[in-house]
């Protein structure tokens, strides 16, 4: 009975790597459990490993916890899945997701067998772990979720579409924007230059009566 010794690191944070030793013999499911024994992250979540080539593209599927249209689909289970029965490459890669619901993916990839069983390991074994698993918040966590005392605007959220903050807004009028109140703004500039424009209409009349009397009296 060989021993496989994987590599499993995050797809988004190369920093965080587990080495884990486990039997040929041993299933999916051990595997599975191992890495989260390492990570600290719950066991419990719907996850899936998928035999991937070099470039990790998603092959055949291998599911824990998987929905119904996956059961119905005959999708293997990690329970039930031998990871000898998979192995068929000396450096055989598996595409690995955990947590559907709030997923975070892995590369995991054979990078050593070895012949023998040591009788004071129990297996699967961490042999190697660098760095901490980045931290989960789950969605039906019972903690307070800070909450704006000033709700915008549904005019507004435009702005939320576009990642808009507060600091941002020195940005737009250096662009040449006037911010939000822009439109306000050209409104009053109009109405302002109405009646500047009314004023120097009425002067002009007043002043082509004056010039016209003193013609007339000249």
């Amino acid at each position: 009975m060989a021993i496989y010794r994987f590599r499993i690191s995050f797809e988004d944070f190369d920093e965080v790597v587990r080495e884990i030793d486990i039997k040929s013999t041993q299933t999916f499911e051990d595997l599975h459990r191992a890495i989260h024994k390492s990570t600290g992250y719950v066991i419990e979540k719907s996850s899936s490993f998928y035999v991937s080539a070099d470039n990790w593209i998603k092959g055949d599927e291998i599911a824990y916890l998987p929905n119904q249209r996956k059961i119905d689909r005959g999708v293997a289970l990690m329970e039930k899945a031998k990871l000898s029965n998979f192995i068929e490459d000396p450096h055989q890669k598996f595409y690995y997701t955990y947590n559907f619901d709030r997923p975070f993916d892995f590369h995991v990839e054979l990078i050593r067998i070895i012949l023998e069983t040591d009788p004071s390991i129990e297996y699967p074994f961490v042999f190697k772990s660098t760095g901490e698993a980045p931290k989960i918040i789950d969605k039906n966590s019972s903690s307070p979720v800070a909450v704006s005392s000033n709700p915008v605007s549904d005019e507004f959220d435009f702005l939320n579409e576009m990642d808009f903050v507060p600091e941002d807004t020195d940005e737009i009028e250096a662009m040449g924007g006037s911010g939000i109140n822009a439109k306000e703004h050209d409104e009053e500039s109009e109405e302002t230059g109405e009646e500047e424009e009314d004023e120097f209409s009425d002067n002009e009349n007043y002043e082509d009566e004056d010039y016209g009397g003193k013609e007339e009296d000249y």
